[in-house]
């Protein structure tokens, strides 16, 4: 039977979601959590492979193993086997082909900026020492939303086939000494949020004006788009299926 753990991370202690041989992954102390109870090798799919440091309020996974008694035996185990930086909230049974990765219609990503020094945001915020033109960013955010094809934004090496993806959301928001970016998208290319956020502040600082903002993302090159800023601010924050 098939089952799917929504759950939420801090990644600064982990080198990414997916299990490599560099270093302590989420996907693996999640392993490692559901073996000791299940007493069985549990392998897990992910709804994306979020970078070293990235984080996520909200991520799904998917396992198969015999019928269990009681799903929320389940998440209340994994609780207390697992870091305090991991949380597990449901177990929810699905259907066979239901896929955590491939089922998903819908992702949602925030990034966090801060303007003024927290020492509670450290981590979690990227801390920058200047003003930005929130106007000037949703002009061109809104404006990027009739972008198809985001290969300006997409660091090399990756898997992907296409760069092309469909936008549905895209807005900059302040709230106090913060600002705060959500991106929704059917699907993301390697490093797209980080890449388009530097780019996004180079426009806001007044480095680029919105002619040369256009102008990289239609040239299709990660080489002409921005710096990609630290992985510290970014959230992995919604994720939809069809089937839930």
């Amino acid at each position: 039977m098939r089952y799917f753990l929504r759950l939420a991370y801090r990644g600064t202690n982990y080198v990414g979601w997916q299990i490599q041989p560099n270093g302590e992954t989420v996907q693996g102390t999640i392993e490692k959590a559901l073996q000791t109870y299940l007493r069985m090798e549990v392998k897990t799919m992910g709804c994306g492979r979020t970078d070293t440091g990235v984080h996520a309020s909200e991520f799904y996974l998917h396992f198969d193993f015999e019928p269990l008694e009681d799903p929320a035996q389940l998440v209340y185990k994994l609780n207390h086997l697992l870091p305090e930086d991991i949380a597990i909230f449901d177990c929810i049974p699905v259907g066979d082909d239901d896929h955590a990765r491939f089922g998903a219609s819908q992702r949602t990503y925030h990034y966090f900026l801060h303007r003024r020094k927290d020492p509670f945001l450290k981590g979690q915020s990227t801390y920058i020492i200047y003003d930005l033109d929130l106007d000037l960013m949703n002009q061109e955010a809104e404006w990027l939303k009739s972008v198809k094809d985001f290969g300006a934004f997409c660091k090399a090496g990756g898997s992907q086939h296409t760069t092309i993806c469909d936008l549905k959301e895209c807005v900059w928001k302040q709230e106090n000494h913060r600002y705060i970016f959500t991106v929704s998208a059917d699907r993301f290319l390697r490093n797209m949020v980080r890449s388009m956020v530097g780019t996004f502040i180079d426009l806001g600082r007044g480095k680029i004006t919105s002619e040369e903002f256009r102008a990289i993302v239609n040239s299709g090159e990660r080489k002409n788009a921005g710096t990609s800023v630290s992985p510290d601010g970014l959230f992995l924050a919604r994720v939809k299926y069809p089937f839930l």
